[in-house]
C-alpha cells in the first residue's frame, strides 16, 4: 500500500466578496463618529453643542494621520515584549503590497489596517462625552494625540496583536470590550478625576437640549455597529460573522427594554434619553462577546447589561465625579459587564471552543477575562490621569469659569448651533411688510 501524501495547506488567495464586505464595515465603523457627535450633541446644553460635535470630528482629523505614520504599525507589527508591536515597513504605509494579504486571511493588508482606522478614531472620541461643556478644544486636540499614541495603540495590540500579551493568554475580546469601552471608559474617570466638575454641577439643570438629535445618533450608531461587530471577524466563511451580526441586534434590543423597564419601576416613565442609552449599553456589552455566545447568551448579556448601566449612570451623584454624559456609566461597566459575561456563557459553538461556566467550562475562561479588563483598565485609568494632569500643569486642560458659563461654542469655535436672527426669525417678523401697489408696479416694470 503506498503511503498517504499529505497535501501543503493551500495558501489564501484574494477574496474580492470578503475584501468588498470589509470595505463597507470600514465604512459604517466610520459612520459611527459622526453618529455618536449627534448622540453626545443632542445631550448637552445648547450652548455646548458644536464643541460636542467637534470633539469628535477632531479625533477623525488627528488618528488617522498618527495611525498612518506609526499607529498601525504599534498595533500589530512584530511583537515586542507582549507589550507594543513594530514594523518600520509599515511607517507611513510604506512597503506595502497593494494585494499583499493580512496574515491568514483573504483580505488586503490595506483593507485590514482602515478598519481598524476606524476603531482608533472612535475610541478617544468616546471619552469626550465624560468632559463635556469644560475642555479647552487645543488641549483635547492634544490629549487625543497623546492618549492614541500612548494608551491605545499598545492596548490594541495587548488585545488583537499577535503576541499580545492578553492575545496569548486567550482573552476573548470579539470586537473591543476591552481595547475600545473599557479603555474609553477608564480614561474618562481619569480625566474628569484630575479636571473637576462643571460649574453648577448638582445645582443647575443641565439636561439635553435636542432629544431626537440623541436618537438619530443612537440609530446611526446602531447602523454603524453591524460593521463594527461582524466586520470583526474580517469575512463569514464560517458563519461567525452572522452570528456576531444577529446577536448584536438582539443583545441591544434585550439592553434597551431592560432599562426602560428599570427607568419605568425607579423613575415612573418610559423616556427617550432612556431607550437611547439602553441602546448603547447593550451595542457595547455584545461587542466583546457576541462571537461568543448563543442568541440566548445575547438576551442575557444584554438585558444584564441594561439593568446594570441604567443602575450605574446615577453613581456620578453618589459618589460625586461629573460624567457628562455617562461615559463611565455605560461604556465602561457595559465594556466589564460584557467581557466578564463571557466566562459565564460563551457556548463553545461560536468563534471558538471555549465554554463559560453555565454551559460547562468551569470558571477558567472568566479569570482570563478579569486579568484582560482590570489590567486594561488599570492601565487606562492612571496613564489618562497622568496626560490630563500633564497637560493641565502645562497649557491649562479647562476653559475659564467665564467661558464655561457663557458657553463653550462662543469660546472655543465663535459660533453658535442654532441662529434664531436670519430669515424667520424675530427681526424678520418684525419688518414692515411692502406695499401691495409698489410691488406689483415693479413687477411690470419687470
Amino acid at each position: 500500500m503506498a503511503p498517504a501524501i499529505t497535501l501543503a495547506a493551500e495558501a489564501p488567495k484574494l477574496s474580492a466578496a470578503n475584501t468588498g464586505f470589509m470595505l463597507i464595515c470600514s465604512a459604517l465603523v466610520l459612520l459611527m463618529t459622526p453618529g455618536l457627535a449627534f448622540f453626545y450633541g443632542g445631550m448637552v446644553r445648547v450652548k455646548s453643542t458644536l464643541n460636542m460635535l467637534m470633539m469628535s470630528f477632531i479625533s477623525i482629523g488627528i488618528v488617522t494621520i498618527l495611525w498612518v505614520l506609526y499607529g498601525f504599525s504599534m498595533a500589530f507589527g512584530t511583537d515586542s515584549g507582549s507589550v507594543v508591536g513594530w514594523n518600520s515597513d509599515w511607517v507611513g504605509l510604506s512597503n506595502i503590497g497593494l494585494t499583499e494579504l493580512w496574515d491568514g486571511y483573504t483580505i488586503p493588508i490595506f483593507v485590514f489596517m482602515v478598519f481598524q482606522l476606524m476603531f482608533a478614531i472612535i475610541t478617544p472620541a468616546l471619552i469626550s462625552g465624560a468632559l463635556a461643556d469644560r475642555v479647552k478644544f487645543t488641549a483635547w486636540s492634544l490629549f487625543v494625540a497623546l492618549w492614541a499614541t500612548v494608551v491605545y495603540f499598545p492596548v490594541a495590540h495587548w488585545v488583537w496583536g499577535a503576541g499580545g500579551w492578553a492575545f496569548e493568554l486567550g482573552v476573548i475580546d470579539f470586537a473591543g470590550g476591552t481595547a475600545v469601552h473599557i479603555n474609553a471608559g477608564a480614561a474618562a474617570l481619569g480625566v474628569i478625576l484630575v479636571i473637576g466638575k462643571r460649574v453648577g454641577f448638582k445645582k443647575d439643570p443641565m439636561r439635553p437640549h435636542s432629544l431626537p438629535l440623541v436618537m438619530l445618533g443612537a440609530g446611526l450608531l446602531w447602523f454603524g455597529w453591524f460593521g463594527f461587530n461582524a466586520g470583526s471577524w474580517l469575512g463569514n466563511d464560517d458563519g461567525v460573522g452572522a452570528l456576531m451580526f444577529v446577536n448584536t441586534q438582539i443583545a441591544t434590543a434585550a439592553a434597551m427594554l431592560a432599562w426602560l423597564i428599570y427607568e419605568k419601576i425607579r423613575h415612573g416613565a418610559f423616556t427617550t434619553l432612556g431607550a437611547a442609552s439602553g441602546a448603547v449599553a447593550g451595542l457595547v456589552a455584545i461587542t466583546p462577546s457576541g462571537g461568543a455566545v448563543s442568541p440566548v447568551g445575547a438576551i442575557a448579556v444584554g438585558a444584564i447589561a441594561g439593568l446594570l448601566c441604567a443602575m450605574a449612570v446615577g453613581l456620578k451623584y453618589k459618589l460625586g465625579y461629573d460624567d457628562s454624559l455617562d461615559v463611565v456609566g455605560v461604556h465602561l461597566v457595559g465594556g466589564v459587564a460584557g467581557s466578564l459575561l463571557i466566562g459565564f456563557f460563551a457556548s463553545g459553538k461560536g468563534q471558538s471552543e471555549v465554554q463559560g461556566l453555565f454551559y460547562g467550562g468551569g470558571l477558567d475562561q472568566f479569570w482570563k477575562q478579569c486579568a484582560g479588563v482590570f489590567a486594561v483598565l488599570a492601565y487606562s485609568l492612571v496613564a489618562s490621569a497622568v496626560l490630563a494632569f500633564l497637560i493641565d500643569k502645562t497649557i491649562g486642560m479647562r476653559v475659564s469659569e467665564d467661558e464655561e458659563i457663557s458657553g463653550i461654542d462662543q469660546a472655543e469655535h465663535a459660533e453658535t448651533a442654532y441662529d434664531f436672527s436670519g430669515a424667520g426669525g424675530g427681526a424678520a417678523r418684525t419688518a414692515a411688510p411692502a406695499p401691495v401697489a409698489d410691488t406689483a408696479s415693479k413687477k411690470v416694470d419687470a
